[in-house]
């Protein structure tokens, strides 16, 4: 197995995290890069699912095009190019121009929407949007929350699984289109830091290295 290691820019927060011993990669970190070197001997992927995932994955091109409307910032398309530099790989959501990109993130419910959040509370994202403006050139990053209508076959399954009796009334605690657009869209920029695009690149650096320690690990047979 040649491959050589790069993150994506999605799972960048996962080799981040510091360990508390000094000169040592984190738990989390170690659990991350073990994962991806299994997945290259065994030739598989493991797959995560989740009703969270599912729905921001149907609703993505419409809440693209849903804001679209309304940040004047003209018609705005998903990107389809892959971008793969030394260190990092990933393909960034909506690219405005090159000065500018938007990510994406649609929230279950109007409970998970971050409507009264001041900055960014997961850093998982922050890590992602470095990754994305080193690959991109870009300099600045919006990153946007959208609360879309819920697809009915995802209603659908939660109403089977909720001691509703009622699916209509059900089904409108998943229906947004009577909320304004004030509650629905929540935007946070993020500058671009050359000094953390600098520590992912070490740290990436650091992955690579104890990959190669666990080349050698013996199967234990």
């Amino acid at each position: 197995m040649n491959e050589i290691f790069k993150i994506r820019c999605s799972a960048i927060g996962q080799i981040m995290t510091n360990s508390r011993k000094k000169g040592e990669l984190s738990k989390t970190t170690q659990s991350y890069v073990q994962l991806w070197l299994k997945e290259k001997i065994y030739a598989r992927r493991k797959m995560i699912k989740s009703k969270y995932m599912d729905k921001g994955n149907m609703v993505e091109e419409a809440s693209i095009d849903y804001l679209s409307g309304l940040l004047g910032l003209g018609e705005l398309k998903k990107n389809e190019s892959f971008f793969q530099g030394e260190y990092m790989t990933g393909t960034p959501d909506v690219i405005v121009n090159p000065d500018l990109l938007i990510d994406v993130k649609n929230s279950w419910d109007f409970s998970t929407f971050p409507l009264f959040d001041t900055e960014v509370s997961n850093k998982d994202y922050y890590w992602q949007a470095q990754g994305y403006m080193n690959l991109t050139g870009a300099k600045n990053y919006k990153l946007i929350y959208t609360l879309m209508n819920t697809p009915p076959e995802l209603v659908e399954k939660e109403f089977r699984y909720s001691p509703a009796q009622d699916y209509d009334l059900f089904e409108m605690d998943y229906n947004y289109e009577n909320v304004e657009d004030k509650c629905r869209v929540k935007v946070f920029n993020i500058e671009r830091n050359d000094e953390d695009i600098e520590a992912i690149n070490q740290r990436v650096i650091e992955c690579r290295e104890y990959i190669e320690t666990l080349k050698g690990v013996s199967s234990g047979i």
